[in-house]
Protein backbone atom coordinates (compact mmCIF):
# COMPACT_ATOMS: atom_id res chain seq x y z
CA UNK A 1 0.00 0.00 0.00
CA UNK A 2 1.66 3.00 -0.98
CA UNK A 3 -0.60 5.52 1.01
CA UNK A 4 0.35 6.27 4.66
CA UNK A 5 -1.73 9.24 5.82
CA UNK A 6 -5.25 9.43 6.24
CA UNK A 7 -7.79 12.06 7.71
CA UNK A 8 -11.22 11.51 8.48
CA UNK A 9 -14.80 14.36 8.61
CA UNK A 10 -17.11 12.58 10.34
CA UNK A 11 -20.62 14.31 10.08
CA UNK A 12 -24.14 13.67 11.68
CA UNK A 13 -25.03 11.90 14.85
CA UNK A 14 -23.15 9.99 17.53
CA UNK A 15 -24.28 6.78 15.60
CA UNK A 16 -21.82 8.19 12.36
CA UNK A 17 -19.34 8.65 15.11
CA UNK A 18 -18.94 4.89 15.88
CA UNK A 19 -18.94 3.99 11.75
CA UNK A 20 -16.28 6.75 11.72
CA UNK A 21 -14.45 5.20 14.70
CA UNK A 22 -14.85 1.86 12.79
CA UNK A 23 -13.18 3.65 9.90
CA UNK A 24 -10.63 4.79 11.90
CA UNK A 25 -9.80 0.97 13.05
CA UNK A 26 -9.65 0.03 9.24
CA UNK A 27 -6.91 2.62 8.14
CA UNK A 28 -4.84 2.24 11.53
CA UNK A 29 -4.68 -1.81 10.77
CA UNK A 30 -3.93 -1.12 7.51
CA UNK A 31 -0.73 0.91 8.12
CA UNK A 32 -1.94 4.43 8.14
CA UNK A 33 -1.04 7.54 9.99
CA UNK A 34 -4.04 10.09 11.08
CA UNK A 35 -3.68 13.60 10.25
CA UNK A 36 -5.88 15.96 11.56
CA UNK A 37 -5.61 18.43 8.56
CA UNK A 38 -6.70 17.37 5.31
CA UNK A 39 -3.75 18.82 2.92
CA UNK A 40 -1.40 16.36 5.02
CA UNK A 41 -3.61 13.46 3.99
CA UNK A 42 -2.85 11.08 0.92
CA UNK A 43 -6.31 9.41 1.64
CA UNK A 44 -9.52 11.78 2.77
CA UNK A 45 -12.71 10.11 3.86
CA UNK A 46 -15.87 11.71 4.68
CA UNK A 47 -18.33 9.89 6.80
CA UNK A 48 -21.90 11.97 5.54
CA UNK A 49 -25.41 12.30 7.21
CA UNK A 50 -28.44 11.95 4.83
CA UNK A 51 -31.50 12.47 7.58
CA UNK A 52 -32.76 15.55 6.06
CA UNK A 53 -32.07 18.68 3.69
CA UNK A 54 -30.08 20.66 6.25
CA UNK A 55 -28.06 17.37 6.91
CA UNK A 56 -27.55 16.43 3.04
CA UNK A 57 -26.55 19.91 1.77
CA UNK A 58 -23.83 20.22 4.91
CA UNK A 59 -22.12 16.49 3.59
CA UNK A 60 -22.24 17.92 0.03
CA UNK A 61 -20.61 21.60 1.03
CA UNK A 62 -17.90 19.35 2.88
CA UNK A 63 -17.41 16.92 0.24
CA UNK A 64 -16.36 19.86 -2.85
CA UNK A 65 -14.19 21.47 -0.12
CA UNK A 66 -12.33 18.56 0.42
CA UNK A 67 -12.58 17.79 -3.22
CA UNK A 68 -10.57 20.83 -3.71
CA UNK A 69 -7.10 18.85 -1.79
CA UNK A 70 -8.14 15.84 -4.40
CA UNK A 71 -7.76 18.09 -7.30
CA UNK A 72 -4.36 20.60 -6.58
CA UNK A 73 -3.41 18.93 -3.39
CA UNK A 74 -1.55 15.82 -1.77
CA UNK A 75 -4.35 13.65 -2.19
CA UNK A 76 -4.35 10.60 -3.79
CA UNK A 77 -7.86 9.48 -2.94
CA UNK A 78 -11.68 10.84 -2.24
CA UNK A 79 -13.65 8.49 -0.44
CA UNK A 80 -17.32 9.15 0.70
CA UNK A 81 -19.29 7.13 3.10
CA UNK A 82 -22.60 7.06 5.06
CA UNK A 83 -25.64 7.55 5.18
CA UNK A 84 -25.94 10.06 1.80
CA UNK A 85 -24.03 7.77 -0.36
CA UNK A 86 -25.86 4.86 1.19
CA UNK A 87 -29.82 7.08 0.11
CA UNK A 88 -28.26 8.12 -3.09
CA UNK A 89 -25.43 5.99 -4.47
CA UNK A 90 -26.19 6.50 -8.00
CA UNK A 91 -27.38 10.57 -8.01
CA UNK A 92 -23.78 11.00 -6.03
CA UNK A 93 -21.74 8.78 -8.53
CA UNK A 94 -23.17 10.54 -11.14
CA UNK A 95 -22.98 14.18 -9.81
CA UNK A 96 -19.40 14.25 -8.01
CA UNK A 97 -17.17 12.91 -10.53
CA UNK A 98 -14.30 14.48 -7.70
CA UNK A 99 -15.02 11.41 -5.79
CA UNK A 100 -12.64 8.47 -6.31
CA UNK A 101 -14.84 5.63 -3.97
CA UNK A 102 -18.33 5.63 -2.51
CA UNK A 103 -19.48 3.58 0.51
CA UNK A 104 -22.32 2.93 1.91
CA UNK A 105 -23.73 2.72 5.97
CA UNK A 106 -22.92 -0.40 6.09
CA UNK A 107 -19.56 -0.79 4.16
CA UNK A 108 -16.91 0.37 6.65
CA UNK A 109 -15.14 -2.48 6.73
CA UNK A 110 -14.45 -2.20 2.43
CA UNK A 111 -12.53 1.09 3.30
CA UNK A 112 -9.23 -1.64 4.04
CA UNK A 113 -9.90 -2.79 0.30
CA UNK A 114 -9.40 0.60 -0.99
CA UNK A 115 -6.23 1.36 1.12
CA UNK A 116 -4.70 -1.47 0.08
CA UNK A 117 -4.83 -0.25 -3.76
CA UNK A 118 -1.88 0.63 -5.50
CA UNK A 119 -1.80 4.67 -6.40
CA UNK A 120 -2.20 3.54 -10.27
CA UNK A 121 -5.04 1.47 -9.68
CA UNK A 122 -8.13 2.81 -9.87
CA UNK A 123 -10.71 0.21 -8.30
CA UNK A 124 -13.93 -0.09 -7.77
CA UNK A 125 -15.87 3.30 -7.59
CA UNK A 126 -19.11 2.22 -6.41
CA UNK A 127 -19.20 0.09 -3.15
CA UNK A 128 -22.41 0.20 -1.56
CA UNK A 129 -23.73 -2.67 -0.45
CA UNK A 130 -27.34 -2.95 -0.57
CA UNK A 131 -29.26 -3.61 1.67
CA UNK A 132 -27.47 -2.34 4.58
CA UNK A 133 -26.44 -5.23 6.66
CA UNK A 134 -23.62 -4.07 9.05
CA UNK A 135 -23.21 -5.05 12.67
CA UNK A 136 -20.36 -3.99 14.79
CA UNK A 137 -18.59 -6.49 16.11
CA UNK A 138 -16.26 -6.48 18.99
CA UNK A 139 -13.83 -8.68 16.78
CA UNK A 140 -13.88 -5.43 14.00
CA UNK A 141 -11.66 -2.89 14.46
CA UNK A 142 -12.02 1.06 16.21
CA UNK A 143 -10.35 4.10 17.14
CA UNK A 144 -11.83 6.01 19.69
CA UNK A 145 -12.12 9.28 18.35
CA UNK A 146 -13.29 11.29 21.47
CA UNK A 147 -11.39 11.59 25.04
CA UNK A 148 -11.08 8.17 26.39
CA UNK A 149 -12.96 8.86 29.49
CA UNK A 150 -16.30 8.87 27.36
CA UNK A 151 -17.77 7.18 24.56
CA UNK A 152 -20.03 5.74 22.30
CA UNK A 153 -21.13 2.13 22.21
CA UNK A 154 -23.98 0.61 19.23
CA UNK A 155 -26.20 -1.77 20.55
CA UNK A 156 -28.24 -2.27 16.86
CA UNK A 157 -28.54 -0.66 13.65
CA UNK A 158 -31.33 -0.10 11.56
CA UNK A 159 -35.24 0.47 13.00
CA UNK A 160 -38.16 -1.84 12.14
CA UNK A 161 -40.64 1.03 12.67
CA UNK A 162 -42.36 2.73 10.41
CA UNK A 163 -42.58 6.72 11.52
CA UNK A 164 -44.34 8.65 8.51
CA UNK A 165 -41.59 11.69 8.61
CA UNK A 166 -38.34 9.44 8.38
CA UNK A 167 -36.50 7.51 5.73
CA UNK A 168 -34.08 6.25 7.93
CA UNK A 169 -35.51 2.43 7.89
CA UNK A 170 -34.98 2.62 4.01
CA UNK A 171 -31.42 3.21 3.78
CA UNK A 172 -30.20 1.89 7.49
CA UNK A 173 -31.95 -1.32 7.30
CA UNK A 174 -34.49 -3.17 9.82
CA UNK A 175 -33.58 -3.75 13.15
CA UNK A 176 -29.96 -5.62 14.02
CA UNK A 177 -28.73 -6.19 17.31
CA UNK A 178 -25.91 -7.16 18.85
CA UNK A 179 -25.39 -10.24 21.12
CA UNK A 180 -25.49 -9.06 24.78
CA UNK A 181 -22.03 -11.46 25.07
CA UNK A 182 -20.42 -8.51 22.26
CA UNK A 183 -21.80 -5.77 24.03
CA UNK A 184 -20.48 -6.85 27.26
CA UNK A 185 -17.22 -7.43 25.91
CA UNK A 186 -16.92 -4.25 24.49
CA UNK A 187 -17.67 -2.36 27.44
CA UNK A 188 -15.60 -4.56 29.40
CA UNK A 189 -12.60 -3.45 27.33
CA UNK A 190 -13.22 0.49 26.86
CA UNK A 191 -13.53 0.25 31.24
CA UNK A 192 -10.42 -1.50 31.39
CA UNK A 193 -9.05 0.85 29.29
CA UNK A 194 -9.91 3.98 31.40
CA UNK A 195 -13.39 4.74 29.88
CA UNK A 196 -15.58 6.12 32.83
CA UNK A 197 -18.87 6.60 31.01
CA UNK A 198 -20.48 4.40 28.42
CA UNK A 199 -23.65 6.28 26.20
CA UNK A 200 -25.52 3.35 24.63
CA UNK A 201 -26.90 4.30 21.43
CA UNK A 202 -29.01 2.84 18.66
CA UNK A 203 -31.49 4.32 15.88
CA UNK A 204 -34.63 2.09 18.55
CA UNK A 205 -32.98 1.17 21.69
CA UNK A 206 -35.79 0.22 23.74
CA UNK A 207 -36.17 -2.24 20.90
CA UNK A 208 -33.21 -4.11 21.74
CA UNK A 209 -33.33 -7.63 21.15
CA UNK A 210 -36.23 -8.39 20.00
CA UNK A 211 -34.62 -9.72 16.40
CA UNK A 212 -32.32 -12.30 18.49
CA UNK A 213 -33.27 -15.62 19.19
CA UNK A 214 -34.42 -15.53 22.65
CA UNK A 215 -35.64 -12.06 21.92
CA UNK A 216 -33.06 -10.99 25.26
CA UNK A 217 -34.45 -7.28 26.38
CA UNK A 218 -32.52 -4.10 27.22
CA UNK A 219 -33.47 -5.05 30.86
CA UNK A 220 -31.09 -7.92 30.63
CA UNK A 221 -28.61 -6.35 28.70
CA UNK A 222 -28.12 -3.23 31.27
CA UNK A 223 -28.08 -6.07 34.15
CA UNK A 224 -25.03 -7.38 32.50
CA UNK A 225 -23.66 -4.49 31.98
CA UNK A 226 -24.00 -3.52 35.52
CA UNK A 227 -21.46 -5.71 36.39
CA UNK A 228 -18.60 -4.90 34.09
CA UNK A 229 -15.71 -3.95 36.67
CA UNK A 230 -14.66 -0.38 36.28
CA UNK A 231 -17.81 0.94 34.83
CA UNK A 232 -18.76 4.43 36.69
CA UNK A 233 -21.81 5.89 34.44
CA UNK A 234 -24.03 4.23 32.09
CA UNK A 235 -26.37 6.39 29.70
CA UNK A 236 -28.78 5.41 27.61
CA UNK A 237 -29.68 7.32 24.63
CA UNK A 238 -33.38 7.01 21.68
CA UNK A 239 -35.36 5.47 23.80
CA UNK A 240 -38.65 4.69 22.06
CA UNK A 241 -41.58 5.96 24.33
CA UNK A 242 -42.95 2.24 24.54
CA UNK A 243 -43.65 0.90 27.94
CA UNK A 244 -40.78 0.82 30.24
CA UNK A 245 -40.50 -2.26 32.12
CA UNK A 246 -39.99 -1.90 35.88
CA UNK A 247 -36.42 -3.59 35.92
CA UNK A 248 -35.59 -0.91 34.07
CA UNK A 249 -37.00 1.70 35.74
CA UNK A 250 -35.64 0.73 39.26
CA UNK A 251 -32.00 1.22 37.44
CA UNK A 252 -32.52 4.76 37.22
CA UNK A 253 -32.74 5.41 41.13
CA UNK A 254 -30.48 2.33 42.23
CA UNK A 255 -26.94 2.35 43.11
CA UNK A 256 -26.11 1.27 39.86
CA UNK A 257 -24.26 2.47 37.37
CA UNK A 258 -26.92 3.93 35.31
CA UNK A 259 -27.43 7.34 35.23
CA UNK A 260 -30.72 8.75 36.50
CA UNK A 261 -30.70 9.99 32.54
CA UNK A 262 -33.64 9.33 30.15
CA UNK A 263 -33.86 9.84 26.02
CA UNK A 264 -36.91 9.54 24.38
CA UNK A 265 -37.86 11.45 21.65
CA UNK A 266 -41.86 12.32 21.65
CA UNK A 267 -41.72 13.78 18.60
CA UNK A 268 -45.21 15.77 19.02
CA UNK A 269 -48.17 16.53 21.64
CA UNK A 270 -51.03 15.67 20.28
CA UNK A 271 -53.08 12.77 19.16
CA UNK A 272 -53.98 14.02 15.52
CA UNK A 273 -50.03 14.46 14.89
CA UNK A 274 -48.63 11.45 16.57
CA UNK A 275 -51.09 9.66 14.09
CA UNK A 276 -49.93 11.67 11.64
CA UNK A 277 -46.23 10.73 12.40
CA UNK A 278 -47.48 6.82 12.90
CA UNK A 279 -45.65 7.19 15.99
CA UNK A 280 -48.48 3.94 17.36
CA UNK A 281 -49.59 5.88 20.81
CA UNK A 282 -51.60 8.61 22.18
CA UNK A 283 -50.97 11.84 23.84
CA UNK A 284 -51.27 10.49 27.27
CA UNK A 285 -48.76 7.65 26.96
CA UNK A 286 -46.75 10.70 27.26
CA UNK A 287 -47.89 11.58 30.38
CA UNK A 288 -47.59 8.61 31.87
CA UNK A 289 -44.37 7.82 30.94
CA UNK A 290 -43.31 11.09 32.47
CA UNK A 291 -45.04 10.36 35.89
CA UNK A 292 -43.83 6.98 36.09
CA UNK A 293 -40.12 8.32 35.67
CA UNK A 294 -40.46 10.78 38.14
CA UNK A 295 -41.83 8.64 40.40
CA UNK A 296 -39.59 6.18 40.57
CA UNK A 297 -36.30 8.78 40.29
CA UNK A 298 -37.34 11.88 41.19
CA UNK A 299 -34.10 13.58 40.11
CA UNK A 300 -34.20 11.74 36.93
CA UNK A 301 -33.14 14.14 33.85
CA UNK A 302 -35.24 13.90 30.95
CA UNK A 303 -34.46 14.65 27.09
CA UNK A 304 -36.49 14.41 24.59
CA UNK A 305 -36.96 15.94 21.12
CA UNK A 306 -40.19 17.51 18.62
CA UNK A 307 -40.46 18.12 14.79
CA UNK A 308 -42.01 21.54 14.32
CA UNK A 309 -44.25 22.17 11.19
CA UNK A 310 -45.34 18.47 10.31
CA UNK A 311 -47.81 18.86 7.39
CA UNK A 312 -51.17 19.79 8.68
CA UNK A 313 -49.48 20.77 11.74
CA UNK A 314 -52.40 23.29 13.90
CA UNK A 315 -52.56 26.06 16.25
CA UNK A 316 -54.10 24.08 18.43
CA UNK A 317 -51.39 20.93 17.76
CA UNK A 318 -48.95 23.64 18.64
CA UNK A 319 -50.35 24.57 21.87
CA UNK A 320 -50.64 20.97 23.00
CA UNK A 321 -46.83 20.84 22.37
CA UNK A 322 -46.83 23.67 24.56
CA UNK A 323 -49.27 22.52 27.49
CA UNK A 324 -46.86 19.16 26.99
CA UNK A 325 -43.52 20.98 27.93
CA UNK A 326 -45.37 22.95 31.09
CA UNK A 327 -46.36 19.74 32.47
CA UNK A 328 -43.12 18.00 32.11
CA UNK A 329 -40.53 20.37 32.92
CA UNK A 330 -38.28 18.65 30.60
CA UNK A 331 -34.57 19.02 31.57
CA UNK A 332 -33.31 19.26 27.52
CA UNK A 333 -34.83 19.61 24.84
CA UNK A 334 -34.09 19.11 21.12
CA UNK A 335 -36.50 21.27 18.38
CA UNK A 336 -36.23 20.42 14.52
CA UNK A 337 -37.78 21.92 11.66
CA UNK A 338 -40.25 19.84 9.43
CA UNK A 339 -37.97 18.48 6.58
CA UNK A 340 -40.17 17.00 3.82
CA UNK A 341 -38.30 14.01 2.81
CA UNK A 342 -38.70 12.05 -0.34
CA UNK A 343 -39.56 8.33 0.34
CA UNK A 344 -41.94 9.49 3.25
CA UNK A 345 -45.38 9.01 3.47
CA UNK A 346 -45.42 12.70 5.15
CA UNK A 347 -42.99 13.58 2.00
CA UNK A 348 -46.67 13.03 0.14
CA UNK A 349 -48.88 15.29 2.20
CA UNK A 350 -49.59 18.55 0.82
CA UNK A 351 -50.41 20.69 3.68
CA UNK A 352 -47.63 22.30 4.82
CA UNK A 353 -46.95 24.68 7.55
CA UNK A 354 -45.47 28.32 5.95
CA UNK A 355 -41.53 28.60 6.89
CA UNK A 356 -42.33 31.73 8.74
CA UNK A 357 -44.99 30.10 10.63
CA UNK A 358 -42.43 27.11 11.97
CA UNK A 359 -39.62 29.65 12.96
CA UNK A 360 -42.18 31.63 14.96
CA UNK A 361 -43.45 27.93 17.00
CA UNK A 362 -39.88 27.21 17.31
CA UNK A 363 -38.65 30.38 18.95
CA UNK A 364 -41.69 30.68 21.11
CA UNK A 365 -41.05 26.96 21.68
CA UNK A 366 -37.40 27.54 22.59
CA UNK A 367 -38.58 30.46 25.02
CA UNK A 368 -40.69 28.30 27.09
CA UNK A 369 -38.06 25.38 27.59
CA UNK A 370 -35.50 27.90 28.31
CA UNK A 371 -37.57 28.70 31.75
CA UNK A 372 -38.32 24.74 31.91
CA UNK A 373 -34.44 24.23 32.02
CA UNK A 374 -33.55 27.00 33.99
CA UNK A 375 -36.48 26.23 37.17
CA UNK A 376 -35.31 22.26 36.73
CA UNK A 377 -31.70 23.49 37.10
CA UNK A 378 -32.23 25.74 40.50
CA UNK A 379 -32.92 22.55 42.17
CA UNK A 380 -29.58 21.43 42.46
CA UNK A 381 -28.21 24.83 44.50
CA UNK A 382 -26.77 23.94 47.70
CA UNK A 383 -26.40 20.43 46.68
CA UNK A 384 -23.66 18.47 45.83
CA UNK A 385 -23.24 16.46 42.26
CA UNK A 386 -20.92 14.25 41.06
CA UNK A 387 -19.32 15.88 37.94
CA UNK A 388 -17.31 13.94 34.88
CA UNK A 389 -14.40 16.65 34.76
CA UNK A 390 -13.89 17.05 30.46
CA UNK A 391 -11.33 20.21 30.70
CA UNK A 392 -11.47 23.71 30.23
CA UNK A 393 -14.35 25.74 30.50
CA UNK A 394 -15.64 27.11 26.95
CA UNK A 395 -16.85 30.06 29.09
CA UNK A 396 -13.72 31.27 30.95
CA UNK A 397 -9.65 29.75 30.22
CA UNK A 398 -10.36 30.70 34.40
CA UNK A 399 -12.75 27.75 34.96
CA UNK A 400 -12.79 23.75 34.12
CA UNK A 401 -15.93 21.93 33.29
CA UNK A 402 -17.38 18.75 33.27
CA UNK A 403 -20.91 17.38 33.21
CA UNK A 404 -23.10 15.99 35.81
CA UNK A 405 -25.03 12.44 35.36
CA UNK A 406 -28.11 14.49 34.39
CA UNK A 407 -26.34 15.74 31.27
CA UNK A 408 -25.05 13.75 28.42
CA UNK A 409 -21.70 14.57 26.01
CA UNK A 410 -22.42 16.93 23.07
CA UNK A 411 -26.07 18.07 23.45
CA UNK A 412 -26.69 19.18 27.12
CA UNK A 413 -25.37 21.83 29.36
CA UNK A 414 -22.23 22.16 31.37
CA UNK A 415 -21.01 22.48 35.02
CA UNK A 416 -18.57 25.42 35.09
CA UNK A 417 -15.87 24.37 37.84
CA UNK A 418 -14.57 26.72 40.25
CA UNK A 419 -11.88 26.80 43.19
CA UNK A 420 -10.01 24.09 42.65
CA UNK A 421 -8.04 21.85 40.16
CA UNK A 422 -8.74 18.13 38.51
CA UNK A 423 -8.28 15.89 36.04
CA UNK A 424 -9.65 15.25 32.73
CA UNK A 425 -11.80 12.02 33.07
CA UNK A 426 -11.69 12.36 36.98
CA UNK A 427 -15.22 12.09 38.67
CA UNK A 428 -15.49 14.80 41.53
CA UNK A 429 -18.11 15.66 43.84
CA UNK A 430 -19.02 19.15 43.98
CA UNK A 431 -21.14 21.99 45.39
CA UNK A 432 -23.25 23.29 42.95
CA UNK A 433 -23.36 27.24 43.64
CA UNK A 434 -25.55 28.54 40.64
CA UNK A 435 -27.63 27.86 38.03
CA UNK A 436 -28.25 29.34 34.96
CA UNK A 437 -30.74 28.70 31.78
CA UNK A 438 -28.96 25.69 30.46
CA UNK A 439 -25.71 25.33 32.76
CA UNK A 440 -24.75 25.28 36.24
CA UNK A 441 -21.50 26.30 38.18
CA UNK A 442 -20.08 24.09 40.93
CA UNK A 443 -17.24 24.44 44.01
CA UNK A 444 -14.59 22.03 43.07
CA UNK A 445 -13.19 22.61 47.23
CA UNK A 446 -16.41 21.89 48.78
CA UNK A 447 -16.92 18.19 48.09
CA UNK A 448 -18.02 15.38 50.55
CA UNK A 449 -15.35 14.77 51.93
CA UNK A 450 -14.96 18.32 53.39
CA UNK A 451 -16.36 18.91 56.35
CA UNK A 452 -16.90 22.55 56.69
CA UNK A 453 -19.66 22.22 53.81
CA UNK A 454 -21.75 25.46 53.54
CA UNK A 455 -25.57 25.04 54.00
CA UNK A 456 -26.32 27.35 50.82
CA UNK A 457 -24.23 29.31 48.09
CA UNK A 458 -21.85 31.87 48.38
CA UNK A 459 -22.69 35.72 47.20
CA UNK A 460 -20.68 36.30 43.97
CA UNK A 461 -22.46 35.51 40.74
CA UNK A 462 -20.64 34.89 37.44
CA UNK A 463 -21.44 37.05 34.48
CA UNK A 464 -21.33 33.84 32.46
CA UNK A 465 -24.92 33.07 33.79
CA UNK A 466 -26.06 36.53 33.62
Amino acid sequence: MTERTIHFVSLGCPKNRVDTEVMLGVGERAGCTVVDEPDQADVIVVNTCGFIDGAKQESIDTILELAEHRQSGRCQRLVVAGCLSQRYPEDMARELPEVDHFLGSSDMLKLDDILRLDRSQGGQRLMVGNPADYVFRLSDPRRLSLAPHSTYVKIAEGCSRNCSFCAIPSFRGTQRSRSIDDVVGEVGRLTGQGCQEINLISQDTISYGKDLPGRPTLSQLVDRLCEVPGLRWLRLFYLYPDQLDDTLLARFSDASPVVPYVDMPFQHASDDMLKRMRRGYRAWRQREIVERLRTHAPDVAIRTAFILGHPGETEADFNALCELVRFAEFDHLGLFRYSHEEGTHSGTMDDLVPDELVEERYQALMELQRSMSRKRLQRWVGRELEVLVEGESEESAWLLQGRHPGQAPEVDGAVHLTNGAAQVGELRRVLITHAGDYDLVGDLSCGHDNPDLPNGPPRRRLDLLK
